[in-house]
């Protein structure tokens, strides 16, 4: 049994290790909190979304920002698409769950605004529809998912795929990278 758990860490220290050594992706994770910083300092939002773990990591992060990560600060725009039950079980019964998000962007969403979809295929339907309505709107459009990005990767303006297939693997990178854009917006936001 201990060697099914030291290959699972070691899987996802490989996947961690592999991103570490990719430049374009450092490069472009380092471009997404530079955008963050500059939007947040012009006043605009930051939305997350996702589904099943995804949907708990966007959560995560959304919080990280509107609550604190490692300054006592002042709570930063924001949250995450499908915190609302209400909202989101009503729009999944009445028109579809495949515009859950799409309809909210299109109602609260603004012009420079951020939409995060975390998505580990990059084919999440709601997702792809909430992009789509992002781009028609002139949001900006961060995708995270896995290898190549799937469907997503054509909607999204920056894109994080993390090389890997495998979902837990996906999401612990995300979490990572996620986090490492948290601590890094809120040094350059507050000077810190």
């Amino acid at each position: 049994m201990n060697l099914k758990i030291n290959d699972i860490i070691r899987e996802s220290l490989d996947v961690k290790t592999t991103v570490l050594n990719d430049p374009t992706l450092i490069t472009r994770v380092e471009e997404i909190v530079d955008l963050i910083v500059a939007r947040f300092r012009a006043g605009k939002h930051l939305y997350f979304c996702g589904n099943g773990g995804s949907a708990a990591d966007a959560q995560h992060l959304a919080a990280e920002f509107s609550g604190r990560f490692y300054i006592d600060r002042e709570a930063l725009p924001s949250e995450a698409l499908h915190c609302n039950t209400s909202y989101l079980t009503a729009v999944a019964n009445d028109y579809s769950y495949d515009l859950i998000y799409s309809r909210l962007i299109r109602g609260i969403g603004k012009k420079e605004d951020i939409l995060v979809g975390m998505s580990t295929s990059g084919n999440s339907v709601n997702i792809l529809n909430a992009f789509e309505t992002a781009r028609e709107k002139g949001i900006t459009t961060i995708g995270m998912t896995g290898q190549g990005g799937g469907k997503l990767a054509a909607l999204s303006d920056h894109l994080i795929d993390i090389p890997s297939k495998n979902t837990p693997r996906i999401q612990e990178a995300h979490m990572l990278l996620g986090h490492i854009i948290c601590q890094l917006v809120e040094e350059k936001y507050f000077n810190a």
